[in-house]
């Protein structure tokens, strides 16, 4: 699905592709967004305008090594600049664009997630935390972020692709992960439209 920006066009490269790419990185990392929530549905049921892939933000030049050869861009206030080999970002940078060569389409996203030790720490949130090595599902070498955690994340200004992803993933929740989310939006949000949505089951 082909998409334009203000900075180009996005023109993502197959899923298949970008988690090839990743199983040469020596860090954890999962795939995000609507893709993690299509997984675990087990089914495609829409469109994706893009591949979002997160790792910690500790394990970021391992990821800009990985990415020599290719041309990423650090997203941040409202712009794009390169992220520079070596470099490292700082703290409120999280958001990253890449793709094969300058002025080409943007390929997959990176997402910087906190981390501290061997906890996960929701960045908008720091009282939600989890741990690190529970984030994650792996299916056959595809790492995804646990449903619930990417729920979390689509919570903040509900877009429709963002409702579609909770109606389709929210009949296989389990108990466990119905009871984490429903606690990470009352932390976060206090009240929350899902919220008795999850009750009713």
């Amino acid at each position: 699905m082909r998409v334009d920006t203000a900075w180009g066009i996005w023109d993502h490269t197959p899923l298949p592709d970008v988690v090839a790419l990743l199983r040469e990185l020596r860090a954890p990392w999962w795939v995000a967004g609507g893709y993690a929530i299509e997984r675990a549905v087990g089914r495609a049921y829409r469109e994706h305008e893009d591949i979002d892939v997160a790792l910690p933000r500790r394990d970021q030049l391992a990821a800009r090594r990985l990415l020599d050869g290719w041309d990423p861009h650090v997203a941040l206030d409202g712009t794009l600049r390169p992220w520079e080999a070596g470099e490292t970002l700082a703290a409120q940078a999280h958001d990253i664009w890449v793709r094969e060569r300058p002025g080409g389409p943007w390929r997959f996203q990176l997402m910087l997630d906190e981390t501290d030790g061997g906890q996960w720490v929701y960045r908008r949130d720091h009282r939600i935390r989890r741990p690190l090595a529970g984030l994650t599902v792996a299916d056959d070498g595809f790492r995804r972020l646990a449903p619930e955690v990417q729920l979390l994340y689509k919570a903040k200004g509900v877009r429709p692709k963002d409702e579609a992803d909770f109606a389709a993933v929210l009949p296989v929740l389990t108990d466990d992960q119905r009871r984490w989310l429903a606690e990470a939006l009352e932390i976060e949000h206090g009240t929350h439209p899902w919220l008795s949505r999850m009750s009713g089951l």
